[in-house]
């Protein structure tokens, strides 16, 4: 079976599906590998390394288009600048595996669907224990959090630990962050290393413990929160109402904040309103927000994706592809994601399409000509095919796998998706 790692399209994307590490492993299993020539270039790859592990590197683009399966960091929806002409190389029953955003942008899977191809959209992936491995949110959304506050204290006027010093004491900066999933829970460990006093919040009260064990002050918000999560673990999006209460009580908390990170998101959604511009004016001049879910919309009221605000002194940062900007690991990550991935859905050199496992099922998105993951069916109007299961949102998760993870972001990204999410 040959599969083949385009390069990424993306305006600003510096990712590569695959590094060079990643591909003895499936030339042992019996892949051949081409790879896109300079594919890996901006993460940090070059192509002799991807020849020296066993690819062939391809000059032509249309020429990946042969191949059985396709990897990509962004796909379908995920890369809403793709060029024309990538549509029109896409051929019948040909698998792609990528980051899609089916939710967000369900057109984009039904244009592919119209080509015959088989989209498998990694954000879908069932959060149970086997499919960890594979779990690109996770990944994408822990190199998210790490950078998130390497920005933010790099912007912030002020030192983050507290330092004894013959000119004074200089005290801890203080660090609030605003959704508790994978990133944030990143944000957190990585502010402290950096030595702040750091506090965080979550509308899902499970995360508590959590936040605790790694040193944070979890803020306790007096609403019902009980309803916050959908099974998946994935947070769920919340009324207006909810969000102003939220909003309300959490003022002070911000107005105190050196530095606040923001990462909550929805699956599919925009992501919600946790800082307005009220709150903002709270803050002293010379702090900073990042804006961890601005590929989403954004957290706070006042953000503006792949752009830096000045308001009333307060700095507000909305970058629009976190994991990007640290592509070595990221792409390393998402590489180990991606590659588990298709040698799961492969056997014996051929696509295996076992709807009765878990993981194929949740993420197959298109097959057969037309779209068939339920909740997408859902968003654009169609009935989904008789034999599909319920949707991962209705299903009760299996109880031989539990979800040990808790996570608030979205794709994409990717966060991303991203991460958020």
């Amino acid at each position: 079976m040959i599969v083949a790692v385009c390069k990424e399209t993306f305006p600003g994307e510096r990712r590569v599906a695959l590094i060079p590490s990643a591909v003895p492993p499936l030339v042992k299993a019996g892949f051949e590998v081409l790879v896109e020539t300079t594919a890996g270039q901006a993460a940090g790859f070059p192509d002799e390394q991807y020849t020296e592990r066993g690819a062939t590197i391809v000059r032509n683009r249309s020429d990946l288009f042969a191949a059985d399966v396709l990897l990509q960091v962004r796909s379908a929806g995920a890369n809403p600048g793709a060029p024309p002409s990538d549509f029109d190389l896409f051929r019948q029953n040909q698998a792609v595996i990528g980051m899609a955003d089916p939710l967000g942008t369900p057109q984009a899977a039904e244009k592919l669907a119209a080509r015959g191809v088989t989209l498998f959209a990694l954000e879908l992936l069932p959060r149970i224990t086997r499919a960890q491995s594979m779990d690109v949110l996770s990944s994408m959304a822990t190199v998210a959090g790490y950078h998130a506050v390497l920005l933010a204290a790099a912007k912030l006027p002020k030192m983050f630990p507290m330092m004894m010093t013959a000119a004074g004491t200089i005290a801890p900066a203080k660090v609030f962050v605003m959704g508790v999933g994978v990133a944030g829970l990143q944000a957190i460990a990585t502010a402290k290393r950096l030595g702040a006093v750091v506090s965080a919040n979550d509308i899902r009260p499970v995360v508590k413990e959590q936040v605790e064990s790694l040193g944070a002050r979890f803020v306790q918000l007096e609403l019902d929160t009980q309803a916050a999560e959908i099974k998946g673990g994935y947070a769920k999006e919340m009324g207006e109402d909810f969000l102003r209460k939220q909003r309300e009580l959490i003022a002070r908390v911000v107005a105190e904040s050196d530095v606040v990170i923001t990462t909550a998101a929805v699956p599919g959604k925009k992501a919600p309103t946790l800082l307005t511009a009220e709150m903002v004016a709270g803050m002293a001049p010379g702090s900073v927000i990042v804006d961890a879910a601005a590929e989403r919309g954004g957290n706070c009221e006042l953000t503006r994706p792949g752009e830096t605000v000045i308001e009333g002194g307060v700095t507000i940062l909305g970058p629009d592809n976190l994991p990007s900007e640290v592509p070595y690991h990221a792409s390393q990550m998402y590489a180990k994601n991606i590659t588990t991935f298709l040698q799961h859905i492969v056997k014996e050199g051929e696509l295996n399409l076992d709807l009765e496992d878990e993981i194929t099922r949740d993420t197959l998105v298109c097959h057969g000509g037309r779209v068939v993951h339920p909740r997408v069916c859902e968003l654009l109007g169609i009935q989904p095919p008789a034999s599909q299961d319920p949707s991962p949102e209705e299903k009760e998760p299996a109880e031989s796998e539990p979800d040990n993870r808790s996570d608030s972001e979205s794709a994409q990204t990717p966060s991303s998706e991203g991460e958020t999410d």
